[in-house]
């Protein structure tokens, strides 16, 4: 598919998970277990917005992103605002919080979530990632949880990301990654894309569009794949990001011009990561 083409469908596809309230890859019943199986807690999840939590994220970015009071920082892809409102409380009244969404929806359910609980240090723009409507050296920190891999222009987001950050800023990035090239049916299949699975970049060449851009001490935090989520060694509960993809690929298997074993194998093919890295 095409830049526009593909643009056009993930904010066609996440305009009615707005609309709705739940996620992509799931059941809104489902978001509360699905952001808890990812790394946030129930003390953090009770202090956002309800609606802001839409079950859309593959990691946990604010865990290890080390927000201290009075930064700045940037959401890329904000969605209904989940991190930016646990960001704001981190960084308090003397910092700031902008999230940044290409679809209007979005940014409208955001903004409502942030007016309704009084979250006067946030603050969400309409805008696309591949061209972030923030000032050069603005920001501290750039967070970003499952939304890179749908942008069919990964280097330029990178690239945009060192633009912002001051000197000494720093990303951390929860995001889909690819183990090995997926056929081309599933490639080319729109409900995939938006379902984080298709638009999804080689985990190698993700981490090299990411030093390509400037970035310096770049690491892989976390990674899991469909069947553990593996943190500093240890395997935990079945990464829910992948198999509710793949469970939702299994029960559509209609909808898929592919090979049966290449979709119910799916799972075996994408990893989530959070990476972080410096610019110095």
């Amino acid at each position: 598919m095409k830049s526009k083409e593909v643009k056009k469908s993930v904010r066609d596809s996440y305009a009615k998970v707005a609309k709705r309230g739940s996620s992509c890859c799931g059941d809104s019943s489902k978001s509360e277990d699905v952001s808890k199986a990812i790394g946030y807690s129930q003390e953090e999840l009770l202090s956002i917005p309800d609606a802001a939590n839409m079950g859309l994220g593959c990691g946990n970015p604010t865990a290890i992103a080390s927000l201290k009071e009075g930064e700045v920082v940037l959401d890329l892809g904000s969605g209904g605002g989940l991190d930016c409102f646990l960001s704001s409380q981190k960084v308090g009244q003397t910092g700031k919080v902008i999230g940044v969404d290409m679809t209007p929806d979005m940014i409208d359910l955001a903004r409502d979530n942030a007016e309704k609980n009084n979250f006067t240090n946030v603050e969400f723009r309409l805008g696309e990632i591949e061209n972030i409507p923030v000032a050069d050296n603005f920001v501290d920190i750039i967070i970003s949880n499952c939304v890179i891999n749908l942008s069919p222009e990964k280097q330029r987001v990178f690239d945009e990301a060192f633009r912002v950050l001051k000197p000494g800023g720093r990303i951390a990035i929860s995001d889909i990654v690819l183990l090995k090239p997926l056929p081309e049916a599933i490639r080319d299949n729109k409900k995939l894309l938006a379902a984080c699975v298709s638009g999804a970049e080689l985990k190698d060449k993700y981490l090299e569009m990411i030093e390509n851009a400037g970035f310096e001490d770049i690491q892989v935090m976390q990674k899991g794949n469909a069947l553990t989520q593996e943190v500093e060694g240890e395997k935990k509960d079945g990464e829910p990001e992948a198999k509710l993809i793949v469970d939702g690929v299994e029960l559509e298997l209609e909808d898929f011009d592919a090979d049966i074993e290449d979709v119910k194998n799916l799972g075996k093919s994408i990893q989530s990561i959070t990476v972080t890295a410096i610019k110095n």
